[in-house]
């Protein structure tokens, strides 16, 4: 279990908490568990930007652990109030090191509060658009990127405005809890699961999967589930409730591939993870991922992958990593 702490300041910018929040919310719903939600402030209630009162918050922490996850969202204004009571006490508990055992998260202005406290020295951030010469100006001993939907150093990560905050939350989600538990996040929240430009590149189980067309959704979550299953073109259309010739332009419109080659794509991925994971020989991971046979696979993992499965079989049996023997 993580504790997700929000930092509540007067006039935040609510969306910057909300959407942040409302995706650790579902991302712990699809895994018990995962996230407990903290919203914590100076003092029990706070006014965000549009109006809205906040109370019945939560004490700023004394200690967190090293599972610990810190949001430093945004406040309205085109500039930060550093002389604000509650900004002080928030940047005196952040000066304290409170947050260095774990995740911190600015979104917004609240990289500019972060630098402010000497959190950014030395580090890459960003922020949104018209914060970037403030943040320039508070934390002169950081990388400043400016044009980035979020950027990630070591334990400190940052995002530009607004709707960036969600982006970061869904980063930090693929990261901990898988790909596909941040794309089902996603997708229950109506919103393409993006990345930074400098990211690595996307899972597979995640590949094809931005856009908003139910029935391509409903097609790829049916073959996530069952990779191995015998799909045919009529039996990925029935799922779609359409014909194939439709499906197949509903996938290159949207997911812009075919159905069959997704089909393939995930059973590649789930056949990596077999490799990596187990110790089964590689023609029963080829049956247990759809593939008629070891030679298949090997002809299918070729256009995604350009190392071998003995690579990541010696990667997985130089780490001792392994499930139990098969059945």
């Amino acid at each position: 279990m993580k504790d997700v702490y929000f930092v509540v300041l007067p006039q935040l910018v609510l969306l910057d908490l909300a959407g942040p929040a409302e995706a650790f919310r579902i991302a712990g719903r699809k895994v018990p568990d995962s996230y407990r939600l903290h919203f914590v402030a100076p003092a029990r209630s706070m006014q965000a930007a549009i109006g809205l009162q906040l109370s019945s918050l939560e004490p700023l922490p004394a200690k967190l652990t090293e599972d610990s996850i810190v949001v430093l969202t945004g406040v309205s204004g085109e500039s930060v109030d550093f002389n604000e009571p509650s900004t002080q006490r928030v940047l005196a508990w952040l000066e304290s090191g409170i947050t260095s055992p774990g995740l911190l998260l600015c979104v917004c202005a609240g990289s500019v509060i972060a630098g402010k406290a000497g959190l950014l020295s030395g580090r890459e951030c960003t922020s949104h658009h018209a914060h970037i010469d403030e943040l320039r100006t508070v934390a002169p001993d950081a990388r400043v990127l400016d044009n980035r939907i979020f950027v990630e150093d070591g334990a400190v990560l940052s995002s530009a405005g607004v709707t960036a905050g969600l982006d970061l939350a869904l980063h930090v989600i693929g990261t901990q809890l898988g790909p596909r538990v941040a794309a089902d996040v996603a997708r229950d929240l109506v919103v393409y699961l993006r990345r930074a430009g400098t990211d690595p590149a996307l899972s597979p189980w995640v590949q094809h999967r931005n856009h908003l067309h139910p029935a391509v959704h409903r097609v790829q979550d049916a073959v996530a589930r069952r990779p191995a299953a015998s799909w045919t073109s009529n039996e990925l259309s029935a799922v779609a409730c359409t014909s194939p010739r439709n499906l197949a332009r509903l996938f290159a419109e949207h997911a812009h591939c075919s159905p069959l080659d997704y089909v393939q794509l995930i059973r590649f991925a789930f056949a990596k993870e077999l490799v990596t994971q187990s110790r089964l020989d590689l023609e029963r991971v080829a049956v247990r991922a759809g593939f008629r046979s070891a030679q298949q696979l090997r002809r299918v993992w070729a256009r995604w992958e350009p190392r071998p499965p003995s690579a990541f079989r010696a990667v997985n049996e130089g780490h001792g990593v392994g499930a139990a023997p098969a059945q």
